[in-house]
């Protein structure tokens, strides 16, 4: 899968764009908040019908316009299509695929592979459960309808288990309320059991493809391990959920289920967050990240995902830098979007490597 022709109008800070990509490596240079990133942002949008640094809609459209468009191109073997999105104050987001309207966004997730690596990720060690959970679901998302359909389920079965639960923190449940929580418990365990188990199934196909890159990228220097926990891998959740029903009202919200679910990140059998040092830590998430490429690419056979590499080499040794190109240039990989501050040093890591492409940005605008 590859972009032959990228057109952007007023997303972020650039205000007109229009692109003709190479196949294999396009960077992109310009200094800090001239509109490298909104430009990947770009990209994005067009595989999860969403950006990566915001919720608001109306925060990707340029300051002083009344809407925004992105549109794509996209060829995978012969096959051609055009994916476009419409976003406008006030109004729905329209999302058309080769000029037809979606009736539903979901529907779209997966037919456009993308991994997008950013210093964003450094949340999935900084922060709570709640980050490695979304990038489980990103992946598996991408391949596995169904599970998108579970999730979507489940979170909004979630959300009115809690709501009731709220209610009853302030009133005795009567036979009603408790027969609305049987039937949301009863639909809440389908749920659960498709969600643990497709990530159990993905944690366990995946890790080959961890350890490769992160040994290929460290040159072997450290050994690390992921592991994923869930509560539903030693009990039945809907008896758990009956059985914790008072405890929940208690606390007005849910405690068991798979949004308790978590991945274990360890480096030399200790705890990532604790004991690696920054360059560690960014090797592992990479690993993370073009794992999950190549894990892809083999589950969508012909279509590569689109490779999305936002400033990734700060913080990184000389080595794991060239590591890291060297990997990412191969067959194994697809089209690759790269930025970076210094033109300089990407042209001496790429060392004219065929079908590259350098573009500069500058408040907004983009030459080649």
């Amino acid at each position: 899968m590859l972009i032959k022709e990228l057109n952007i109008l007023n997303y972020r800070n650039i205000s007109e764009a229009n692109l003709s990509p190479a196949k294999k490596i396009n960077c992109f240079v310009g200094q800090n908040g001239m509109g490298k990133t909104n430009l990947l942002d770009a990209i994005y949008l067009l595989s999860f019908t969403k950006s990566s640094l915001t919720s608001q809609d109306a925060q990707c459209i340029m300051h002083s316009q009344d809407m925004a468009m992105v549109k794509a191109t996209y060829v995978n073997d012969d096959e051609e299509m055009t994916v476009s999105c419409g976003l406008k104050v006030g109004r729905k987001k329209q999302l058309r695929l080769s000029g037809k309207d979606y009736k539903r966004l979901l529907d779209h997730i997966g037919l456009i592979p993308l991994v997008l690596v950013s210093p964003r990720d450094q949340e999935l060690i900084s922060d709570g459960s709640d980050e490695r959970r979304r990038f489980l679901d990103a992946v598996i998302s991408q391949y596995d309808r169904p599970y998108l359909e579970h999730l979507t389920t489940y979170q909004g079965l979630l959300k009115q288990r809690n709501a009731l639960l709220k209610q009853l923190q302030d009133r005795p449940a009567n036979d009603a309320d408790n027969a609305v929580l049987d039937i949301l418990e009863e639909r809440m365990a389908i749920a659960d059991h498709y969600i643990f188990n497709q990530r159990r199934e993905f944690i366990n196909a995946f890790i080959p493809y961890f350890n490769e890159i992160y040994s290929a990228v460290s040159s072997d220097k450290e050994s690390v391990s992921l592991s994923y926990h869930s509560q539903l891998a030693d009990r039945d959740i809907l008896l758990s959920l009956h059985d914790t029903r008072q405890r929940d009202i208690i606390l007005g919200w849910t405690s068991q289920g798979v949004h308790k679910d978590d991945i274990t990140m360890l480096l030399n059998d200790y705890p990532l967050k604790q004991v690696g040092s920054q360059g560690q830590q960014k090797t592992y998430l990479i690993a993370l990240k073009l794992g999950q490429a190549l894990f892809l690419a083999d589950r969508a056979g012909a279509r590569k995902p689109i490779l999305l590499l936002d400033d990734i080499f700060d913080r990184l040794d000389q080595q794991r830098v060239e590591n890291i190109i060297r990997l990412v240039t191969s067959e194994r990989f697809g089209q690759i979007f790269i930025t970076d501050t210094d033109r300089q040093h990407l042209v001496a890591l790429l060392n004219n490597k065929a079908d590259t492409q350098v573009f500069h940005i500058i408040d907004g605008k983009i030459v080649e």
